[in-house]
């Protein structure tokens, strides 16, 4: 499979950009409630059982997959990042579509389908992005509406950058 053809569901990434152009501006100030990060990457508790039949079903599975290395994967590991922070910023101002942000990070994985390394790259990075601004920022500021609407241009650009380049 080439690069040109594993990014073909890429058009995602324009349709996130016209989401990025129009996320508006943020609302009052508001606390978010919790981190709300992909739930594939929620912890999960468990227990010595589970321990020992996750490790009995690591040795029945082959290798993990490598990541695929592949050029669009640094832009997009940008852009996810891009909307962690957009998503934990927004939800700090209080804007009521800040949920937008992780509906839009799902679907990008899901258009894309990457292979689980990669997938697992990219969710790191939009943690990485959300935690990035959870650790500097308690309350809505002049600042973080700032950081949101320059994020917003830059993840538009990168998005539409994205499509022209790995689409067809």
């Amino acid at each position: 499979m080439t690069e040109r053809r594993s990014v073909s569901s890429l058009v995602p990434a324009l349709l996130l950009a016209a989401a990025l152009v129009a996320g508006g501006p943020v609302s009052a100030q508001e606390p978010p409630s919790s981190p709300d990060v992909p739930a594939a990457e929620a912890p999960a508790k468990s227990s010595a059982k589970d321990k020992a039949k996750d490790a009995e079903k690591a040795e029945e599975k082959p290798a993990a997959t490598a990541p695929s290395n592949a050029s669009f994967m640094k832009p997009l590991g940008r852009l996810s990042s891009i909307l962690g922070s957009v998503h934990f910023l927004r939800t700090l101002c209080g804007d009521p579509g800040a949920a937008v942000w992780r509906q839009k990070m799902n679907e990008l994985l899901d258009a894309q389908a990457p292979n689980e390394a990669d997938r697992k790259i990219l969710i790191a990075s939009f943690n990485s992005g959300y935690r990035s601004f959870e650790s500097t920022y308690r309350q809505c500021t002049p600042a973080a509406r700032l950081a949101v609407s320059r994020y917003q241009a830059e993840g538009a650009t990168l998005s539409r950058e994205i499509g022209t380049r790995y689409g067809n």
